[in-house]
């Protein structure tokens, strides 16, 4: 075995090269966690504790919209304030997502859009079952950032859950 102590430096060096290149990898993939995913996770997490969701309906939809954020356990359901009537749109303006049954509030989309800041999600749920948005409000609705429109009832905690990732979260004043 004349050749064995070269093989042995041999596979010394391209052991040291891997562990290194494995290294500068895990080191990347830890940046680019750090940098990238945890800040959503953070935003996500804070969002979901302390921001404030106003939900723009009227009896039995009021209760079963606020029953579904209660049954998914993902949301405090504190943190959700119902309107109820016109007169009551002032007291959304510290909720950081509108979420509008649209048959109840059909006549309202203008008075709900002149209290929604740029920074706050609009989210109108309106079942197909119960009457369409026109191509009207529709157009009105495309002038404005960070505006959805859900026709089932499934999309609505999705499009809640991305809401909060995409709109600025504040940190709360104590």
């Amino acid at each position: 075995m004349p050749y064995w102590p070269q093989v042995k430096a041999f596979l010394d060096v391209v052991g040291y090269v891997s562990t290194a290149v494995v290294l500068v990898g895990a080191l990347y993939g830890g940046y680019l966690i750090f940098s990238g995913f945890v800040p959503v996770l953070i935003r996500l997490g804070n969002g979901l504790t302390k921001r404030k969701i106003a939900i723009f309906a009227k009896g039995d939809a009021l209760s079963s919209l606020t029953a579904l954020f209660e049954d998914s356990d993902l949301f405090d359901v504190k943190n959700v304030v119902p309107i109820t009537d016109v007169h009551d749109i002032g007291r959304a303006e510290k909720a950081s997502i509108f979420l509008v049954h649209w048959p109840d509030w059909t006549e309202n989309i203008p008075q709900i859009l002149s209290r929604k800041g740029d920074r706050t999600a609009l989210i109108i749920y309106a079942p197909q079952g119960r009457g369409l948005v026109s191509n009207e409000v529709i157009a009105e609705l495309e002038k404005h950032r960070n505006v959805v429109l859900a026709n089932l009832r499934g999309r609505l905690l999705n499009d809640v859950v991305t809401s909060l990732i995409t709109t600025g979260y504040e940190k709360a004043k104590n």
